[in-house]
């Protein structure tokens, strides 16, 4: 496993991680490294070295670190030794492991060895044009950066959705800086959109990539860095795969999350009619060794590994059948990738058509919550997993629990069921299910002909929780034969009372009361269309006081209609049904509805549909 931190409170979030994961920063470390004369020494202040030669391997000499208190420790495989030691290491180059290093160095500079060089990595800077803030380097908005699956090749292209929400913070001028790698990990081009300048929407689709740049078919992943970021340093997006010569194929997924983890679960095994491809994309410049990645039945603790090294930034095709050969739905699928990629995707083929979903982090750092036992009444129902149950009459509705904490060995789970109009008509305990269960509950067996459901803690029969509830989704459309999945976790919901983090709000500290949600337009033959749920845990409004915001390619709201859902409730949500065809025609290709509530927080899930009985779902995003 990569010794890499992702979460360090000390130097805010993970921006040391990303700032020396930059496809950039990897560039000029390889050029650092390079020119490096050993022996070599590392004054570690910040204690970054350990990610830094786990990122980029090279030999190192002796370690040495101010903090007596740290003395002892192992740094980049070795024990680090007091600073004052460092003029006796005979060291001809001490590398300072450290950004905006200056200080750290000139500290430092009468203990250097005879003859050695002082080297930071400030060599390793991203251009100055690329950062947000150019005072201070490692302020996180200097890598508001994501990575997305994106492929123009066999007849399926990407289309990846936004909206500068960034100007919604006092941004005034954002580009994008992009760069596309192919299979291989090879850079096929690297180039710089510009964003509207307010609120509006973008879109970066691989058909007019590869045009652009001449390209042949592609199946990789794009970068992307968001340069003038404010208020948010995560580049969220809709992914639209679609067939490009009018096929039946369409799927969406959410943003990639933009940390690596150790494990991920909420991989399907393959029905006896489909074929499972996981979608493996090496995250950073260093090759991910044979041996380390491996798939296994969850629960089982029997991983089956890949053979082979997946080198830098490239995409390797996991066929799940030929590391599983026997697992088949409702089983599931761990994957372990050593904190080597960053959430992948996955892609089922069932006859003629290919829907792809992703797979969820799943949390290490968890540990069973006795207090989510004991929460007090004005908590209601506590964390709830909210998702939609569809029109029964055209589409069946599959939900299947899913772990996503290595802590997770039971799941004490209760199913509740509503109607459109708020009303439960359904309550059904699932028991205290194993971490290996192979439940996938269809809603063919309840009552109900549309709606939503929430998956809930019920400590009946005992069992743990630790708030980190994951399930996922599956639809069937019963005429087409189309099937589009999500998944998602459980939050507590609209209630002014709070427990820890929760309710988690878009802006400041819990409890998140309020809804921005974004809805893309849909095009061509496709039209767009979001599902919202008013989840409750405890009684709120009796109903929402939503608005759906009509805003065209520069942001400018042109249109706008109002909404009201039951507590407890939902509604689905079509643009092309709400709006007159002239105002979504001055809206744009780039245009976009804002689900606004400034009473109530809704969640929801949005898609595209077309006349052939393609459709495609995935949670929505907010900012």
């Amino acid at each position: 496993m990569l010794q890499i931190q992702t979460f360090d409170a000390r130097a805010g979030g993970n921006v040391i991680y990303k700032a020396l994961a930059h496809p950039l920063a990897a560039e000029a470390i390889a050029r650092l490294h390079a020119d490096i004369e050993g022996p070599l020494a590392v004054y570690d202040p910040d204690g970054i070295a350990d990610a830094l030669f786990a990122l980029y391997p090279r030999p190192v000499d002796a370690v040495f670190v101010h903090d007596v208190m740290q003395v002892g420790q192992v740094r980049a495989g070795l024990t680090a030794q007091a600073l004052i030691e460092l003029p006796a290491s005979r060291a001809r180059t001490v590398l300072v492991a450290a950004f905006d290093g200056r200080r750290a160095a000139e500290r430092i500079a009468h203990l250097l060895p005879p003859e050695a060089r002082l080297i930071t990595l400030d060599d390793a800077r991203l251009p100055d044009a690329l950062l947000s803030n150019g005072s201070r380097y490692l302020d996180k908005l200097n890598f508001a950066t994501n990575f997305a699956f994106f492929r123009d090749a066999d007849g399926l292209s990407t289309r990846l959705v936004s909206a500068n929400y960034w100007s919604n913070y006092g941004a005034t001028a954002v580009r994008l800086w992009l760069r596309l790698f192919d299979g291989d990990g090879a850079e096929l081009a690297t180039w710089t959109e510009d964003v509207p300048a307010g609120p509006g929407g973008f879109s970066i689709d691989s058909r007019a990539v590869r045009e652009r740049f001449g390209l042949g078919p592609f199946t990789g992943q794009l970068f992307i860095h968001a340069i003038g970021a404010a208020g948010h340093d995560v580049v969220k997006y809709a992914l639209d795969t679609y067939a490009s010569e009018n096929g039946a194929s369409l799927s969406c997924t959410h943003d990639a999350n933009a940390w690596p983890s150790d494990r991920f679960a909420g991989l399907p095994a393959p029905r006896p009619d489909e074929r499972v491809i996981l979608w493996l994309q090496n995250s950073h410049a260093v090759p991910i060794p044979a041996g380390t990645v491996a798939l296994d039945r969850m629960g089982a603790e029997s991983p089956v590994t890949l053979p082979r090294e997946v080198g830098p930034f490239a995409t390797v095709a996991m066929d799940v059948a030929d590391y599983l050969p026997d697992l088949h739905w409702p089983a599931q699928i761990e994957l372990r990738a050593g904190r080597h990629v960053v959430r992948p995707r996955y892609e089922v083929t069932r006859g003629d058509r290919v829907r792809i979903a992703h797979v969820n982090v799943e949390r290490d750092n968890l540990r069973p919550d006795p207090g989510i036992a004991r929460l007090p009444d004005p908590l209601g129902r506590g964390y709830l997993l909210p998702f939609p149950v569809l029109a029964r009459e055209r589409f069946r509705s599959i939900v299947q629990p899913t772990p996503m904490a290595l802590c997770q060995t039971s799941m004490p789970l209760r199913l509740d069921v509503f109607d459109t109009a708020g009303r439960q008509v359904h309550s059904q305990f699932l028991g205290n299910l194993p971490r290996n269960h192979d439940l996938a509950l269809d809603f063919d067996t309840i009552d109900v002909a549309e709606g939503h459901a929430e998956l809930v803690y019920d400590f009946r029969d005992g069992g743990e929780a630790d708030g980190w509830l994951h399930a996922l989704f599956r639809y069937e459309d019963r005429r087409s034969g189309h099937v589009a999945e999500s998944s998602f976790g459980a939050h507590i919901f609209n209630t002014v009372m709070t427990y820890k983090d929760e309710p988690q709000s878009y802006a400041g500290p819990p409890p998140g009361l309020s809804t921005r949600l974004f809805l893309r337009l849909g095009s061509g033959r496709r039209h767009s269309f979001a599902v919202l749920i008013y989840p409750a845990s405890a009684d709120w409004h009796a109903q929402s006081s939503t608005t759906l915001q009509l805003h065209d390619g520069t942001g400018r709201m042109i249109a706008e209609a109002p909404l009201a859902i039951a507590c407890r409730g939902s509604a689905l949500v079509e643009p092309h049904r709400i709006f007159d065809p002239a105002l979504l025609e001055s809206a744009g290709a780039e245009g976009y509805v804002l689900i606004r509530d400034t009473t109530c927080r809704l969640f929801g899930y949005h898609g595209l549909m077309d006349d052939a009985g393609g459709f495609s779902l995935d949670h929505m995003f907010g900012f």
